[in-house]
């Protein structure tokens, strides 16, 4: 509750500002947890009130680096005191150049195959989206783009249309763009095999378009929103195969997954495939608005000059702050902590789903530290158990511990742990997680 000094002047309280945020911003707005924050640092987040929370959410995958990483304030900080903004096709500047040089080379490396790559540089997840497959449709001539139940791939128009969950993001937002194809995306979990994927795949392209006129299958080497379900390896390869077979253009969409999340620089390296195009966002700068489409440059160079661009995109503050996000995750090698953290989380959450989440914690997975628990009933994965995962959530918010559920009953409890995180901090989050289970399912 708000409270007030002498004077009568009522101070900032997190009940106020939900008042507030009611009459001044849109109810479709995401707004769930009524934490309004005041600041933060590294893996630990202060609301107006004064308490703290342990933050396993980081932006939705945004802060890697974890909150204001001193190097990547000070970077930020001295591209201020140098330019702000000018549009780079207007004027360029060193930082967007080097930030491109140095994708460049982390993708080629990454995808194994010896290609040579260019970047161009957006501020959303959503525009890269977007913009890749604008470029397919241009250097394949086909309008066709496949995409994967569960997916999600962001909110403007076309990527609303790739994702591939209808509530909430696309119900009553329609027409949406068309000549877009949804295949089942493997979960042996849930029962749908590899096997079983590529069958399906397959059948849309003999049944529902051709080959021919498709442009590009975009995929989530692990899908984020759908849950933190990996790609086995196997239908990687197999997508990678129908597309050179076809000449279909392969996006990797890395917006969640890249940048160390996973215990590579990009999760698709895990798989030995080599995308046509990458896109990434989210922690490529440190909480800075900052997105890329990263392609072959046999392939990106089919652009004409002038059919690409934007206003804010690759802003130089951005840019800055990007080049420290890949100095600090080398320097603090977040990449082998990020296969630690997710190993502890692995085994204190399968400590609770053997004791008191029997029945209930169904399929604990992990790629690094993309770690994620399914919640069911009666042990059973055709019964999500939506209920159970928000009461957790919710228990765990109110002893100081903030992190979300994904999947298409939100029943997928998932964490995106800060990967600067200490050992300390870590273990009280999981401390306090553990507690929340306890009390709601012992």
């Amino acid at each position: 509750m708000a409270s007030g000094d002498a004077t009568g002047n009522e101070f900032l309280s997190n009940d106020l500002l939900v008042a507030r945020r009611n009459e001044a911003c849109p109810m479709g707005l995401p707004s769930k947890s009524g934490i309004y924050a005041d600041r933060a640092e590294g893996a630990e987040l202060w609301d107006v009130e004064g308490k703290r929370y342990i933050d396993f959410i980081a932006g939705i995958g945004v802060l890697n680096v974890g909150h204001r990483h001193p190097k990547v304030v000070e970077a930020a900080k001295a591209q201020i005191d140098k330019v702000i903004h000018t549009c780079f096709g207007v004027a360029q500047y060193e930082p967007y150049v080097e930030l491109a040089e140095r994708l460049n080379a982390l993708v080629a490396k990454a995808g194994g195959g010896g290609s040579a790559y260019k970047t161009m540089f957006m501020n959303t997840g959503s525009e890269a989206t977007e913009h890749v497959c604008k470029f397919a449709r241009r250097i394949t001539g086909r309008p066709g783009l496949i995409a994967f139940e569960g997916a999600f791939h962001g909110r403007t128009l076309l990527a609303t249309a790739l994702t591939g969950k209808a509530v909430p993001y696309k119900v009553g937002f329609g027409p949406l763009p068309q000549d877009v194809y949804h295949a089942p995306y493997p979960n042996a979990y849930n029962g749908i095999s590899v096997e079983g994927a590529l069958s399906c795949l397959n059948h849309i392209l003999e049944t529902s378009t051709r080959p021919e006129d498709v442009a590009a299958i975009i995929v989530e080497p692990v899908q984020g929103e759908g849950g933190f379900v990996p790609a086995p390896k196997a239908f990687l390869r197999g997508l990678r195969e129908l597309c050179d077979k076809h000449g279909i253009l392969f996006v990797a969409d890395e917006v969640q997954t890249g940048f160390a999340r996973t215990g590579s620089m990009f999760a698709i390296e895990k798989s030995g495939v080599e995308p046509d195009f990458l896109i990434c966002a989210k922690s490529i700068a440190g909480g800075l608005p900052l997105s890329a489409v990263i392609g072959k440059t046999d392939l990106f160079d089919q652009i004409a000059p002038g059919g690409m661009g934007s206003t804010y995109g690759g802003n130089p503050v951005a840019c800055a702050a990007a080049l420290a996000v890949l100095d600090v995750i080398e320097e603090e090698g977040l990449i082998e902590r990020a296969e630690k953290i997710g190993a502890k989380i692995e085994a204190r959450w399968t400590d609770i789903q053997n004791g008191v989440g029997k029945g209930v914690f169904g399929e604990v997975r992990r790629v690094g530290a993309m770690a994620a628990v399914e919640l069911v009933q009666d042990g059973d994965p055709s019964k999500p158990n939506t209920d159970a995962a928000a009461a957790i959530q919710k228990e765990a918010r109110d002893r100081g511990l903030i992190f979300l559920t994904a999947g298409r009953k939100a029943q997928v409890i998932r964490t995106h742990v800060p990967l600067t995180i200490s050992d300390a901090l870590l273990d009280e989050g999981l401390d306090i997680f553990e507690a929340a289970a306890g009390e709601v399912l012992g």
